[in-house]
């Protein structure tokens, strides 16, 4: 699941607080013109997806109703409000609809109990038909208009029969999308060795690669206990402290 922005590297500008892009020329004609920009997370997925916030200036904690791919999303802002001037891909950004009315949130709340009775469903017709696949969350647009499982899984499968169940019973429309390991442990969250939310949970964007090559040139222990995170992977920290001057010509592949 990669975040709905397409911004590159940014840094922000003493002079007025905007998020200038470091490496990038801009678009044509898009460089002068800073497109207010605001990270939004959804209560049952790790990720934060940013969107055009033209119109509002949103700070955090902020409930919001945003544009989906079929229909409207309710979210809490993660990132407040900030300018980004001349970075690609801006312009096909999802905006910002509305901030949250208690309407808004009372449909919400209903969602959220329809998302688990979905859920549990679904993992019903899944084991009915012996599908090799983990069902992490189900998502539920505001308006009710599509319904979008995501799961695990080792490799393809087929769930053409299993979304006609699903469309069968719930009379939306159905997504089915696969993630990895990685990105199932920021759904479900939890706490790291350090006592704190884990990284994909709470800010992590995108995952970069880790290797055992970090945790070597850290002296640490190489115990797969002790360096590996809830999804089973090298922990994403073991990148926080390892200065590329650390690793040598040939580092070993990546686990990501």
């Amino acid at each position: 699941m990669k975040p709905a922005t397409g911004t590159g590297r940014t840094g922000v500008t003493q002079e007025t607080g905007e998020i200038a892009p470091q490496g990038c020329g801009g678009c044509p004609g898009g460089r002068d013109v800073p497109t207010p920009l605001v990270g939004v997370k959804f209560h049952n997925l790790g990720k934060v997806e940013h969107f055009d916030s033209t119109g509002f200036e949103l700070e955090m904690d902020e409930a919001v109703v945003v544009e989906g791919e079929d229909g409207e999303r309710y979210g809490i802002v993660s990132e407040p409000t900030a300018r980004l001037r001349g970075a690609c891909g801006n312009g096909n950004l999802r905006g910002v609809r509305r901030r949250a009315t208690p309407q808004d949130t009372d449909l919400f709340i209903r969602n959220a109990l329809r998302e688990k009775e979905a859920l549990i469903y679904c993992r019903e017709r899944v084991t009915e038909r012996a599908l090799a696949m983990k069902l992490v969350a189900a998502d539920q647009s505001l308006d009710g208009r599509k319904v979008t499982f995501y799961f695990t899984s080792e490799g393809r499968v087929d769930f053409r029969e299993l979304v006609k169940d699903l469309a069968q019973k719930f009379h939306t429309r159905i997504e089915m999308r696969q993630i990895g390991v990685r990105d199932e442990a920021g759904v479900k969250g939890g706490y790291g060795p350090c006592g704190r939310s884990l990284c994909c949970s709470s800010f992590l964007k995108e995952f970069a690669p880790v290797s055992i090559r970090m945790a070597k040139d850290q002296n640490l222990s190489l115990n797969p206990s002790k360096i590996s995170g809830m999804c089973g992977r090298l922990m994403c920290c073991l990148r926080y402290e390892h200065s590329p001057r650390e690793g040598q010509a040939g580092a070993e592949p990546s686990s990501a």
